[in-house]
């Protein structure tokens, strides 16, 4: 499997230094040789490592960032075709690969925690923001209990 970092975190952050330690991780990360990131497009945290990941971009041309949709309903299409490839290009996400698994039949509520499982399943590291000592459980911490026991690489900037 090609080294791939996915990220995963609640819905807000409530950290202001956040951004700027999300940049150094991932910026490490690159450093290390990975060039593949896979992010969702829900919440605060998904947000903020996409910013980063398009911030890094200019810098690092050569990596490759997937945003996984968990719904057509969230996009619109843009009217133009991808001249390279032919696929309708997918606004606000001209700019990046979209991708989404199999999941548009599952209830709304069950699509997030789908979608990132196949994150994790398909991915070498995890960048996340999770409170790991919040005593309920959340999507986010699910999650990141599920990368643990597949043995990922973890960086949690919570």
């Amino acid at each position: 499997m090609e080294n791939k970092v996915a990220f995963i975190g609640h819905r807000q952050i409530f950290d202001e230094s956040l951004k700027s330690r999300l940049y150094s991780a991932v910026e490490q990360q690159i450093k290390n040789g990975c060039k593949n990131f896979i992010v969702g497009t829900h919440g605060e945290f998904d947000k903020t490592a996409l910013d980063v990941l398009r911030s890094l971009r200019k810098i690092y041309r050569d990596i490759k960032i997937e945003v996984v949709i968990t719904s057509l309903a969230k996009i619109k299409p843009v009217i133009d075709h991808d001249e390279k490839y032919g696929d309708e290009v997918y606004a606000p996400y001209a700019d990046v690969e979209t991708i989404m698994f199999d999941i548009e039949e599952k209830h709304f509520k069950q699509r997030i925690t789908l979608s990132n499982k196949h994150m994790i399943d398909c991915s070498t590291a995890l960048i996340c923001y999770v409170d790991t000592a919040y005593k309920y459980s959340s999507g986010a911490k699910t999650i990141y209990k599920y990368a643990k026991k597949k043995g990922l690489t973890i960086v949690n900037l919570f």
